[in-house]
Parts: C-alpha cells; sequence; structure tokens
C-alpha cells in the first residue's frame, strides 16, 4: 500500500485560531494538483502554504492581504521556496481590475474584514472565479463568545452604561450569521452552497492573560473598549470583567465554513 509522505507545508499545530479555522475550510475545499488559487486575508500564509504544496509546481497560488507588514512576514518565511506562490499586498474589497480569473477562492478568517459592504466583497470574489470554480471562506460566526458578550451586556445594564451599551447592541447586531452567510452565497447565484458551524473553545486565565490574551485582545476585547469615550472608564469596567472569567467560561468561538460553486458557462452547457 502507497502512503504519502507528510506535508513540507503542514497547518502550524502552535496556531490555536488561524489553524482550527483553515482545518474547517479544507474539510470544505476541493483541492488537487494544478488548479489556480486566490487566497485572500492570507496573513502570514495560513492555509496559503499549504494550498501551494497541494497543487504543485504545475499549479498558482496568489495570496493577498491589506497587511504590508504581514505580506513581509509571509515572505520571510516562503524564501525562495515555492515559486508558484506569490504573497502580494491588495485590499480584497476592491481588487484591481487586471486581475486574473482563478479556479478557487480561499478565505480563510477573512469575512470579518469584508466591513462595511461585506455583500459587495463576496461578490468580487465571486466575479473573480472562473466558471465551475469553487468559494471557500471561514469566519467567527455570530454566537462567537456569546458566553462574554451576554455578561458584558449584563454589567453595563448593571453600571448604567447607556450610550455605551448602544454602541455595544450595534456591534453585536453587525456580526455575520451562518444563515447571512448562506443568504449572500444564495443571492449571487452558487450552486450547491453550503454554510456550516463548527465550534472551537479558546482558553484563557483571568485578569492580565484575559485582557492582554493575543486572540481575544485585537481580534474582539477591542471592540468593547471602542463603545467607551473614557478610556479609563473602559479599563476599569473591563478588569472587573477579567477578575471573573469563570463567569463566562468556557469560551466558545463558532467557525463558519462558507463553500459554494459557481455555475457553469452557457457555452459549457450547451456543450
Amino acid at each position: 500500500m502507497n502512503i504519502s509522505p507528510p506535508p513540507r507545508w503542514p497547518l502550524p499545530k502552535h496556531d490555536y485560531w488561524s489553524t482550527p479555522f483553515a482545518e474547517s475550510l479544507l474539510q470544505h475545499l476541493d483541492l488537487r494538483p494544478s488548479l489556480k488559487i486566490l487566497d485572500v486575508a492570507s496573513g502570514h500564509g495560513i492555509p496559503a502554504f499549504y494550498l501551494a504544496e497541494q497543487v504543485g509546481s504545475s499549479g498558482e497560488v496568489l495570496a493577498i492581504d491589506v497587511s504590508a507588514g504581514q505580506v513581509a512576514r509571509a515572505r520571510a518565511i516562503q524564501g525562495s521556496q515555492l515559486p508558484w506562490l506569490r504573497f502580494a499586498c491588495a485590499d480584497m474589497r476592491a481588487l484591481p481590475p487586471d486581475l486574473p480569473t482563478f479556479d478557487r477562492v480561499t478565505g480563510n478568517l477573512s469575512v470579518m474584514f469584508f466591513r462595511p459592504n461585506r455583500f459587495e466583497a463576496v461578490q468580487g470574489l465571486v466575479e473573480r472565479l472562473n466558471p465551475r470554480g469553487q468559494l471557500v471562506l471561514t469566519f467567527p460566526s455570530y454566537g462567537t463568545f456569546d458566553s462574554l458578550w451576554q455578561l458584558v451586556d449584563q454589567a453595563m445594564i448593571h453600571q448604567e452604561l447607556v450610550k455605551e451599551r448602544e454602541r455595544f447592541q450595534d456591534y453585536l447586531k453587525e456580526r455575520p450569521s451562518v444563515q447571512d452567510g448562506r443568504d449572500w452565497l444564495e443571492a449571487l447565484g452558487l450552486e450547491r452552497v453550503e454554510a456550516m458551524e463548527y465550534p472551537l473553545e479558546v482558553a484563557t486565565g483571568p485578569g492580565h492573560e484575559f485582557l492582554h490574551h493575543p486572540l481575544l485582545r485585537g481580534g474582539f476585547l477591542d471592540d468593547v473598549y471602542e463603545c467607551f469615550e473614557d478610556q479609563s472608564l473602559a479599563d476599569r469596567f473591563m478588569t472587573d470583567i477579567a477578575q471573573g472569567i469563570t463567569r463566562f467560561t468556557p469560551l466558545i468561538a463558532q467557525r463558519c465554513v462558507l463553500s459554494g460553486w459557481k455555475r457553469a458557462a452557457i457555452a459549457d452547457c450547451k456543450g
């Protein structure tokens, strides 16, 4: 029996956020040699390096990110390896008009960066798909960390933080749900649409560990801080929240995967 060698560019085991989402993406992605792939919100290469290894030298992967720092980091990791993989700095919400089309468009942890016009951003990605091409996106969907948000909301009510709570409620309403994602793909005419959620527990400790958690602070807690005009008040409020993590742990994220296929061209159908 032939056993395939392990990949030289596996998903990093030490990444407890991007890698689990990328694993969910790969569960739904039809991946094989020679494909041309556009990977958006590519960060420092999860899962772009893995995708490039799988499509091989007969394929092509263009990985784009709006952050020049992330692109530079990915290029440093790549060096001279996988020459059919290219990292470029570009905004996935406004793709260059001369960008070619691709067999697959992927975006790991991408949808939250499509604000404020998420549907239009997804539409732009679909336009970059070849007929019979597949789109696969992941994002933390509505319901992620709800135990924490419920506690934050209750604390704002108790402390009579009216304006702050109004802003916080607006933030909660703005988060896309799995049904939102399904609706986008169906409205854009994609076929074989899938919209699935997979739970993921995120571990944290109390106090400083919670407030400066590398995932929670940048991706989620900062959104709470932005609800406060008085940042000293925000610090006191969040410090109190952080002292009692047993009130909202375990922290569960919802890994949402959206997948859909572009219809074949009319000429293909007639053929």
